[in-house]
């Protein structure tokens, strides 16, 4: 059974940057789409709310922008 999605289209999130994403600019995202991903883990595709590019991120790297 496949474990439902954390986060909803249109809600506002963070990307949880790691040793090497230096070049993904902080702030807040908007969660565009819902992606399947991997069994372990969901991905969704992310704009970012200034420069309005797109990223697809795993759920593990994302958190609720507060």
């Amino acid at each position: 059974m496949v474990a439902a999605h954390l986060y909803i289209t249109g809600q506002q999130v963070e990307i949880i940057a790691g040793r090497y994403d230096g070049h993904i600019p902080p702030g807040a995202y908007t969660v565009v789409r819902q992606l399947p991903g991997p069994a372990n883990d969901r991905e969704y595709r992310v704009k970012h709310q200034q420069d309005g590019h797109e990223r697809v991120v795993l759920e593990s790297r994302l958190r609720t922008y507060s």
